[in-house]
């Protein structure tokens, strides 16, 4: 008995959902869950600008516009970049007067230093329907809180050099973490047809790190340094809208 109570609310739910769901976005603004991925290049500014250059970021996330044009969700990204500025100092105390690292067996050490990020927020917004082919198009003002973490990746490829191993490698990375808000001003395009949908925006992010590890190796000292940090960029996002359109042709039987 308790099985079939469940299992006709679920159904109800469901059909609730598929009736609700069916709309019409050519004439009318819609409630519509999406969900996406979004693509970034970005340039840093503030502490963190004299550590690394340009980054690209990439990530996903899920969100909801209303009927009223809010806007609310999540998004997570992973940032990447390869430029690492001022790399002879960075690994003073285990390298040569010359600036190289010798390894295991006596020869120079191949090293490669990398920047690595990823970040998570929370997001609210409005979309205003100024132009586009329907009213769910339009220029959007959004913005978010929540956590980013950064650090220099240390690849030694033949994994020959014991001083950047495991906890050792740890006290060179320069991982530090915080709270960050940030902020986008963009155009959101819903196709009519459902076939393209995307998003276009500047973003800003202001984050306010400190570091993770106990002990800066370069330093020999405990690294509390505060540090402030931001990110300029481009984004793009692929949009993929979890709603049913109305039927366009009707049977009566």
């Amino acid at each position: 008995m308790m099985k079939k109570i469940v299992l006709c609310t679920v159904l109800t739910a469901f059909a609730g959902y598929a009736v609700y769901s069916q709309v019409s976005i050519s004439d009318s603004s819609i409630t519509t869950p999406m969900i996406y991925a979004t693509f970034s290049y970005q340039f840093p500014g503030g502490d963190l600008a004299a550590r690394y250059g340009s980054n690209s970021s990439i990530g996903g996330g899920f969100l909801v516009k209303t009927k009223s044009n809010w806007i609310f969700g999540v998004e997570g990204n992973f940032q990447f970049g390869s430029t690492v500025k001022n790399q002879d100092s960075l690994l003073k105390p285990i390298s040569t007067p010359e600036g190289y690292i010798i390894d295991a067996n006596g020869k120079v050490a191949d090293v490669i230093l990398y920047e690595r990020g990823y970040s998570f927020f929370g997001l609210a917004g409005k979309l205003f329907p100024w132009a586009g082919p329907n009213p769910n198009c339009g220029f959007t003002l959004i913005a978010g809180g929540g956590y980013l973490q950064n650090k220099m990746r240390i690849l030694n490829p033949d994994n020959t050099a014991p001083q950047l191993q495991g906890d050792y490698k740890k006290g060179y990375d320069r991982l530090n973490g915080g709270f960050a808000l940030s902020a986008s001003v963009g155009y959101l395009y819903m196709s009519s047809s459902r076939l393209l949908n995307f998003s276009l925006a500047f973003e800003f992010i202001q984050a306010w790190t400190k570091s993770k590890r106990e002990l800066d190796f370069n330093t020999g000292k405990p690294d509390q340094a505060k540090l402030s940090t931001q990110f300029y960029g481009i984004k793009a996002t692929w949009d993929i809208p979890l709603y049913r359109r109305t039927p366009k042709e009707y049977y009566l039987y």
